[in-house]
């Protein structure tokens, strides 16, 4: 941490409250009076979104546009360069791993204690099998299914928050889950053939997600690191599988004979894709721990209907369905109706 001032960075539930001079306090107390959601809350869901849209069109121009066959690989440099990139911003004392002062010289190993990074082992786990399962379940079903099972992740992410952090949500908030789980149905109801792998490998991947993102909530409240530091331990513990995965897989072969590998224009895009994955996870992680594990679902549906949208308007190719667009509707009307007694704290 740079000596004399505040982070440079939000970084936890925590840090920047007493920021800003006087009355910064006030500011961040509440969006509106009785608010449970703060002014940084809200930002940081924002910044999620908009972070995750912009991620979509950088992986889909490098995917589709240049037809770069190995996905693996882009994930493998999006994790290597968030990794290099904390290294450096914690070796220049700019950022902090840790709420507080950290506990460890500046110049060990790992910036964290060794029992920190094994205590944060389930989450990096977690996040292993997210990826894993994610990538996975992508492959065997079409796209309408695949979306319309993907939206019940919120239902498991409720189910996960009650069983590990014992936590209960109020009927408006069951509501506009119910409400988004019955928009995606409808928005898929004349795609949907019934597949059973197919359906078996998503869910899967809907557990997985919600074991994530309720693990982040509870190791990042009890580990004492902060956004940044928990980001560090996931590349740590991730890095070095995700690399023997890409090995064994030939993705690295394949990736080294890509023909436009050396085109600026393709290297523009990765460098892109790079920089804004690097900035989705730290506001996975702060958003979660802001807000919790089901806000940071609710808001991967929201961005779903702005990155539809901008997908139309882009790329194109997605045939009008009146269903398809009913569905939509109502899915983007839960994620309002809960954003909106998220704000009133009801």
């Amino acid at each position: 941490m740079a000596k004399g001032g505040g982070p440079l960075l939000p970084m936890s539930a925590e840090a920047g409250k007493g920021n800003g001079g006087g009355g910064g306090g006030g500011d961040d107390a509440a969006l509106f009076k009785g608010s449970a959601m703060t002014r940084r809350g809200a930002v940081a869901a924002l910044s999620y979104m908009a972070c995750s849209v912009l991620l979509v069109m950088f992986n889909k121009a490098a995917l589709s546009s240049y037809n770069f066959p190995c996905a693996n690989v882009i994930t493998l440099l999006q994790m290597v360069c968030s990794t290099g990139l904390l290294y450096v911003l914690r070796r220049l004392k700019i950022i902090s791993f840790t709420n507080s002062e950290p506990s460890v010289p500046s110049d060990a190993l790992f910036f964290v204690p060794f029992r920190i990074l094994l205590r944060t082992t389930p989450l990096s786990l977690a996040y292993l099998l997210y990826m894993l399962a994610s990538m996975e379940s992508v492959r065997g079903v079409n796209v309408p299914m695949y979306t319309t099972l993907r939206r019940t992740t919120v239902v498991f992410t409720m189910t996960m928050e009650y069983f590990l952090a014992k936590q209960k949500h109020t009927p408006p908030i069951i509501g506009s889950v119910a409400l988004i789980v019955f928009g995606a149905f409808i928005a898929g109801a004349r795609d949907l053939s019934f597949d059973a792998r197919g359906y078996a490998i998503v869910f899967v991947a809907n557990i997985t997600t919600a074991v994530y993102l309720a693990t982040i909530n509870r190791i990042g409240k009890s580990s004492g690191l902060n956004s940044f530091g928990l980001m560090w331990c996931n590349g740590l513990v991730c890095g070095p599988s995700v690399l023997f995965l890409t090995y064994i897989q030939g993705d690295l072969k394949k990736a080294i004979e890509f023909p436009y590998l050396y085109s600026p224009g393709f290297q523009a895009v990765l460098l892109f894709s790079c920089m804004l994955a690097f900035l989705l996870n730290y506001t996975i992680f702060w958003n979660t721990i802001l807000n919790s594990a089901l806000t940071q679902s609710m808001c991967g549906n929201l961005k779903d209907f702005f990155t539809v949208g901008i997908g139309w308007v882009l790329f194109g190719g997605l045939p009008f369905d009146l269903l398809n667009v009913i569905g939509q509707g109502l899915g983007f009307l839960g994620s309002g109706l809960y954003a909106y007694c998220k704000i009133k704290g009801k």
